[in-house]
């Protein structure tokens, strides 16, 4: 079968690697000019199945209120007249109680768990190597009360079978050496032994070489510039580089999905929610994350990749604008040299930016739509890289007609009111 991947970050192009192992022929368009490029580029850099969690949950309004106030805001709202903006607002707001939370939250790790098992069996069957780690995730709290909280996770943990360990914190500093320099209030955390880290930017590149391997054609530079309908299915993309005709469609363009949605008439309730990244050297390895660190106050992510730290996080809502703001960059870098202090070099870091593609539930939307040959692999948010090869694996085996590996109930557009 001849199938045309839209979009070649690390969803597309995980997807196009699985569709290409079940025997389809497989072309993969792009605008950048090589795969990973926007917001699979620099991202956090968390495999972390266990700390799969909607943003949506009980207390967010109020909470939301405080982050807005705060001199290092983990959120930030420009407000602007953009129906899709208040819509996405409206429908996460609806979701922000503790049974949608529960809900929500199974289904995402129900997807992240899986993806994590069929990463390890890539890794195992390829040998592909992209500064992973295998060490863990700590969630560090600095509040009681953030302690306290912490059980609406367990919970939902327990009920999975996933392994995760309760720190004081001499526990957190047992886990991440580290944090012993720092003077931050520490109160506890919520490690995931079980979660891992790797660089999302040069797996996907060299997944994508042993994809064109297997005999994927991957057209960069390459704008796309429409689909053709025809008797209820897609019959070709228009790109830039001339109409590549298909059997089947996977729509896989993260933050931009909706947009060429809309045009078919499918309403996928995506948003670009922006985030920012710092990669700074390590300079001193005893006081340098050990894995994966997740400040639970500020909403950022603080991983070791090799000689390197990535630093991650907040929320901002702009619509889709890719300017880099000194602000965010100054927050990153306080606190990596707040909880980490001499581990790393902030004055010489890269600054990034990336678009999130944000569902209101957390869910990423996976399935087939109203069109009988359109799959959708969109909406992981920030979870991206940690739901990659079970999200690609999932539409390949769709797409060749075998029940896939995981529960499918609720995960496609189906659940928007899009049903096939």
């Amino acid at each position: 079968m001849r199938v045309v991947v839209l979009g070649a970050g690390v969803i597309g192009v995980t997807t196009a690697y699985y569709l290409a192992k079940a025997g389809h022929e497989v072309t993969v368009v792009d605008r950048q000019p090589g795969p990973a490029l926007e917001t699979s580029f620099a991202n956090a850099g968390e495999v972390s199945p266990g700390y799969a969690s909607p943003w949506a949950g009980p207390g967010i309004p109020r909470k939301a209120i405080k982050w807005l106030l705060m001199r290092h805001p983990p959120l930030i709202l420009r407000p602007m007249l953009d129906p899709a903006m208040i819509a996405w607002v409206a429908q996460t707001l609806l979701n922000c109680n503790r049974k949608s939370y529960a809900i929500n939250k199974a289904r995402m790790v129900r997807i992240a768990e899986y993806s994590r098992d069929v990463l390890k069996a890539l890794r195992a069957e390829t040998g592909i190597t992209y500064d992973e780690r295998m060490q863990g995730t700590l969630q560090l709290f600095r509040t009681q009360k953030q302690v306290d909280d912490a059980h609406k996770d367990t919970e939902v943990l327990a009920q999975y079978g996933v392994a995760y360990e309760v720190l004081d914190r001499a526990g957190c500093v047992v886990a991440e050496p580290g944090l012993g320099k720092s003077a931050a209030t520490i109160a506890g955390g919520l490690r995931l032994p079980g979660d891992e880290t790797g660089d999302c930017h040069v797996f996907t590149g060299k997944l994508a070489t042993m994809a064109a391997d297997l005999g994927v054609a991957f057209r960069f530079d390459t704008t796309i510039d429409g689909l053709d309908v025809a008797g209820g299915r897609v019959a070709a993309a228009r790109t830039s580089a001339g109409t590549l005709a298909a059997d089947a469609f996977v729509l896989a363009l993260g933050s931009f999905s909706p947009l060429l949605a809309r045009t078919l008439g499918l309403s996928l309730p995506i948003y670009p929610v922006k985030g920012y990244s710092i990669t700074a050297p390590v300079v001193d390895q005893a006081t340098a994350p050990v894995s994966t660190v997740l400040d639970e106050s500020y909403k950022i992510a603080l991983t070791r990749l090799g000689t390197r730290v990535r630093v991650g996080g907040m929320a901002e809502l702009s619509g889709y604008n890719r300017r880099l703001s000194d602000h965010r960059r100054d927050t990153l870098a306080y606190c990596v040299d707040e909880l980490f202090p001499g581990g790393s070099d902030t004055s010489r870091a890269t600054f990034w930016t990336g678009m999130r593609p944000m569902t209101p539930d957390g869910t990423p939307i996976l399935g087939r739509g109203k069109l009988e040959n359109l799959y959708i692999n969109s909406g992981h948010g920030t979870l991206g890289w940690t739901m990659a090869c079970g999200s690609g694996r999932v539409i390949a085996d769709l797409i060749s007609g075998r029940k896939p590996e995981i529960d499918m109930e609720s995960l496609g557009p189906e659940r928007y009111g899009q049903a096939a």
